[in-house]
């Protein structure tokens, strides 16, 4: 079967639907290695991963610039979430009060993880990807780098770098081959590595 997705990538001056984004989210990401560190329960996890996903996507429609992929139904396939980093933003909305109301047992890992991205985060001016998200029944079809290629065409005429932390070896390889360089490792404790990469404007 033929996927016509490829182009259809658009901006989120376009509106997009924040619960539908926030699905497609979950799902491309309840089951990878940070999430099952951060809660083994495969059934809590799953539960619990739309409202924490939530957060960040109500955050990044605030703030952030957000790309999606369709396919032929309309329904989306795939996401960007960058958050312009040249200048401060504020945190979420009530940030701690929702991450110790969805986190449950969770919460000190989640207060952990945010502690050590924080501490690797880089603060000379930067768009920072937050999530890059593609439907497990999509994956290995090309929209990641389609998305990644989306906006990397503006930072680099905008002479911007770009910040991200890959969270498997799969999702490493495919940001190298975007021109980002590992950064440093990110050891969690009993946990997954966690990849900081940079991605310097190219010419």
């Amino acid at each position: 079967m033929t996927h016509a997705v490829h182009d259809l990538v658009i901006r989120s001056v376009d509106p997009v639907d924040p619960d539908e984004l926030t699905d497609l989210v979950a799902a491309a990401m309840h089951d990878g290695p940070i999430a099952r560190w951060l809660q083994p329960d495969d059934d809590v996890r799953h539960a619990a991963s739309p409202d924490y996903f939530a957060i960040f996507i109500e955050h990044a429609v605030r703030h952030g610039e957000i790309y999606v992929t369709k396919d032929g139904t309309g329904r989306l396939t795939g996401a960007a979430l960058w958050f312009p980093l040249t200048a401060a933003l504020p945190s979420p909305i009530d940030y701690e009060r929702r991450l110790k109301e969805i986190a449950g047992e969770a919460h000190d890992r989640m207060c952990l993880l945010d502690a050590v991205m924080e501490a690797e985060h880089p603060t000379t001016p930067h768009h920072y990807l937050a999530f890059l998200a593609v439907r497990p029944d999509e994956q290995s079809l090309g929209l990641g780098s389609t998305l990644l290629r989306r906006h990397h065409r503006r930072l680099d005429a905008a002479g911007l770098p770009a910040y991200l932390e890959a969270n498997d070896p799969r999702n490493r390889d495919l940001y190298l081959r975007h021109g980002y360089q590992v950064r440093s490792v990110i050891d969690l404790p009993d946990g997954p590595p966690l990849w900081t990469m940079w991605r310097s404007p190219m010419d």
